[in-house]
């Protein structure tokens, strides 16, 4: 039997698929937000992708264009499979480990939400009849930054020779780039060798890139158990450091093998610097030692289900499939620490290894309400970018900060202009994060010290695009909202609402931290130009159909012909020409959508009803981003079946491979977006002023429950079928509303109150072909 077992706490495939291994690898990746390890077999084949690294370690290479234009990036940068450190390989009387060989008697993988440990057990017995069981577990430390480790074991059925091989690995052969632009473009041999050492049981290698000069080391150490008579040795060259041990095992005895890894990287520090950071992690990791490592790795985890646990009574896949999601993210972004948090993650080189805006508008608001302190921190990231932002906006003609579309180090990195620079959206979308966090955590010194700045400079940004017209309203034209099956537009409508936002945002905070406004040379004046425009923002609405404009005429474009669509011509932008797309009415991911619930402060529930069901009709879904939205503007307006299902496809989005393409990674916004889909969409949770919630339960569930953080107060929100319960796991009281009802949730003192009817849903219906799958629970 092969694919994942259904299980409350862990992702669990039994049996060997060689050809699944390059999914697998992704679902089973192991990080910390600063190291990245790709769920490889120990042995290092047979695989499917080999990834390991560092985050904001990267490669850069020219941008090529047809025909050039002024202000075009001309720099990309790729993430780096860096030092492989999870080599281990094994020989059995002269005969390699390798599970394409012989029979694989017994295999299983495991990745356990709560010890944060990615387990192995195999069973195998060679071509030549020799049988042996080996074990591992894989860590990559949330409390040492630094580190990762691997306990290794192997237990004979026979009296046998045993010889294993620790590796340090760089330069791998990669897969290189096909034409799908969301695959990672690859670079042979990034690494130059710089620095080899071995001695006793520690090797360290260090290398630089070749372009973008940064520099990285690697180390590993080991402790071995074994019976008399083991015979080792290591050695190290270039590319390459290896332990071996070799010994005689009784049937019955067993081999164990710990194997520490540190890493470091730098693009100022030398290279005697790095060394000595990664010899200080082994130190450390080894005076902590396996078990302690365990130990503080569970303890992290506890902490963390305690704030973040979400629980579904009714759907046990779901159920594993939010645990999953949530733990990924967990695994982004825990210990990033000011880089920035990849579209994949550190699970697989897919997008370059790129951060975008769904950085701030999915992933974060998770971290936000569960881990802020990695929400602060990514969002430093973007502080320590600033400075790239501003030169960007200087090219551009503009005033303030224009944050990339895509980049690992601040710098623009999209060669295409159109869903690229155009999407200046991506400033507000900043702008909005610090707003969030800021309003959740109640931290100042963020505010003072980065997020007063932040909001300042995207400000000055919409000033210098948009204008006030002849009819008295503010306008920005000629840009691109988050669907990218329509750019160019003007006054997008989600951009001109997180741009409102983000107007009022500025002025508060420059009212609110005078010096540090003061520093930024605001003046009075301008703080009150930045609240008239966005007194003034237009916002897109057609009379004569009832419902807004994701962009200004868009409702007046040709339809797209759905009927006539087949299903394989999906995703659009692989088989149409942009032009056609951009001159009719298709959607590729909410837009409209998505501001009616980042923005929902400004629409009626009439307004969210009859756009919802407009674009709902006109929405592809060619985007992982969207389902998750849809499935919280859905719950709103009471379509909770379709809810539902829109929740069950972003929640499955990797681990049912619906995009064909998690073998380059796994799709964090829209793990976030089940997340989102829970607590914004069941939940009603919304933070337009203050934190207010509006429960209902899907009508497959009996109950759900999902915890919280809100200014240091950790809380759980209980739903079932008539009620929702409120109830303080830590912290003070906290002042909230349920469905427009103010209430206090004291401490020690749950709060039940009744559900009342959800509203009845507009008809709606999908483009032709375009239907979510209807969820129908596995027991």
């Amino acid at each position: 039997m092969t694919g994942y077992e259904i299980q409350p706490w862990a992702l669990r495939w039994h049996g060997l698929s060689v050809p699944d291994l390059r999914r697998t690898e992704s679902t089973f990746a192991l990080s910390n937000g600063h190291i990245g390890m790709r769920g490889t077999l120990d042995e290092g084949e047979p695989r499917g992708l080999p990834g390991t690294y560092l985050n904001g370690f990267y490669e850069e290479h020219a941008l090529p264009y047809g025909e050039g234009g002024y202000g075009y990036p001309e720099a990309g940068q790729t993430v780096v499979n860096v030092t492989d450190g999870k080599v281990i390989r094994l020989l059995v009387e002269d005969e390699p480990l390798d599970m394409r060989y012989g029979r694989a008697l017994d295999h299983e993988r495991v990745l356990d939400f709560r010890t944060g440990t990615l387990r192995r057990r195999t069973e195998w017995e060679s071509p030549t009849g020799r049988r042996i069981t080996v074990r591992s577990e894989r860590l990559v430390s949330f409390t040492q930054r630094a580190v990762a480790a691997i306990h290794y074991v192997v237990e004979p059925h026979d009296d046998l020779q045993l010889v294993v091989q620790s590796d340090l690995l760089a330069n791998e052969p990669i897969e290189h780039a096909g034409g799908d632009p969301r695959v990672a473009a690859a670079l042979d041999a990034p690494l130059v060798s710089d620095f080899a050492w071995a001695e006793g049981t520690r090797a360290v290698l260090a290398h630089h890139t070749r372009r973008s000069n940064l520099r990285m080391a690697a180390g590993m150490d080991h402790e071995l158990e074994v019976s008399d008579g083991v015979r080792t040795d290591i050695h190290a060259e270039p590319d390459l450091a290896r332990f071996t041990a070799a010994v005689d095992v009784p049937a019955g005895g067993a081999l164990t093998l710990t194997k520490y890894l540190g890493y470091g990287w730098s693009a100022q520090r030398s290279i005697p610097a790095l060394r000595a950071q990664v010899d200080a992690a082994l130190a450390g990791a080894r005076q902590t030692g396996w078990e302690g490592l365990l130990r503080e790795q569970r303890a992290f985890l506890d902490d963390f289900w305690e704030v973040a646990d979400i629980e579904v009574d009714g759907d046990d896949e779901i159920q594993q499939a939010l645990r999953f999601g949530l733990f990924h993210i967990l695994q982004a972004g825990a210990r990033g620490e000011t880089r920035a948090i990849a579209g994949k993650g550190l699970t697989g080189p897919g997008y370059d290894g790129h951060a975008f805006w769904d950085t701030e508008m999915f992933v974060l608001p998770v971290l936000t309400y569960t881990v802020p302190d990695a929400a602060r921190d990514a969002l430093r990231w973007r502080h320590s970018t600033l400075g790239k932002a501003r030169e960007r906006a200087v090219v551009l003609g503009q005033h303030g900060a224009a944050f990339p579309w895509r980049s690992i180090n601040g710098a623009e990195c999209s060669a295409y202009w159109p869903a690229g620079t155009a999407a200046f959206h991506v400033s507000g979308d900043v702008a909005h994060a610090v707003a969030q966090y800021t309003a959740a955590t109640g931290d100042a010194d963020f505010d003072r010290e980065c997020g007063t700045e932040l909001l300042v400079e995207t400000a000055r940004l919409w000033m210098s695009l948009g204008h006030h017209d002849q009819h008295d309203g503010f306008r920005i034209d000629g840009v691109t909202g988050p669907d990218e099956y329509s750019a160019i537009v003007d006054n997008n409508i989600y951009t001109n609402l997180i741009a409102q936002k983000n107007l009022r945002e500025a002025a508060d905070a420059a009212e609110r931290n005078p010096e540090q406004a003061a520093d930024l040379g605001v003046k009075p004046e301008e703080v009150r130009a930045w609240r008239l425009a966005a007194d003034k923002m237009l916002v897109p609405f057609d009379e004569l159909l009832g419902v807004h404009e994701q962009g200004q005429g868009f409702t007046a474009h040709a339809e797209w012909d759905f009927e006539h669509t087949e299903e394989d011509e999906y995703p659009l932008l692989l088989t149409k020409p942009y032009f056609d797309l951009y001159r009719k009415q298709v959607v590729k991911q909410a837009d409209l959508v998505l501001a009616m619930h980042v923005r929902g402060d400004v629409f009626t529930p009439e307004q969210k009803a009859a756009n919802f069901a407009y674009y709902e009709a006109r929405t592809v879904r060619d985007s992982s981003l969207s389902a998750g939205t849809q499935s919280v503007l859905a719950a709103e307006v009471g379509a909770l079946e379709l809810a539902w299902d829109y929740l069950a496809e972003a929640a499955f989005t990797d681990l049912h491979d619906l995009h064909h393409n998690v073998h380059n990674g796994l799709h964090m916004a829209s793990l976030a977006g089940a997340w989102i889909a829970v607590v914004a969409g069941f939940g009603g949770m919304r933070d337009h002023s203050g934190l207010t919630f509006a429960p209902r339960l899907p009508p497959s569930l009996a109950r759900m429950a999902f915890r919280m953080s809100y200014r240091g107060t950790r809380l759980c929100v209980t739903v079932t079928r008539d009620e929702a319960t409120y109830r303080i796991v830590s912290g003070g009281a906290l002042r909230t509303a349920h469905h427009g009802k103010p209430i206090v949730v004291e401490p020690g003192a749950s709060l039940t109150l009744p559900i009342p009817e959800a509203p009845v849903p507009p008809e709606v219906r999908q483009p032709y072909g375009r239907e979510p799958v209807r969820r129908t629970p596995k027991p």
